[in-house]
């Protein structure tokens, strides 16, 4: 299975080389590299909604506290836990701790 990044699916552009780094810069997820390899990814490329400061819903997002219920409720965060299945998916990088925002 090709397991594609998160600026392959959603088709942001702020990868390194994206058409709109230019205009918005390169998205954190894509120049994690402690991330790279996490769920099968390339960076933070399959772990995003774990990253501070990702472009998504046409805003830069804070920390997974302040983005939780946008990035779970995501079609590409729920595509990675179904490719990943239970045995090797990761929710969080290493040295993360979830907490439930207070919303």
């Amino acid at each position: 299975m090709n397991k594609l990044n998160c600026w392959e699916v959603l088709n942001c552009g702020r990868e390194t080389g994206g058409v709109k780094v230019a205009e918005l810069g390169v998205c954190p997820a894509a120049m994690d590299k402690e991330a790279d390899g996490m769920n099968g990814g390339h960076n933070a490329g399959r772990i995003c909604w774990a990253t501070a400061g990702t472009f998504c819903g046409g805003k830069v997002q804070g920390t997974f506290a302040q983005k939780e219920i946008v990035c779970i409720s995501c079609s590409f965060f729920q595509r990675v836990k179904e490719e990943e299945g239970s045995v090797g998916y990761m929710f969080l990088k290493p040295g993360q701790k979830y907490q439930r925002s207070n919303r």
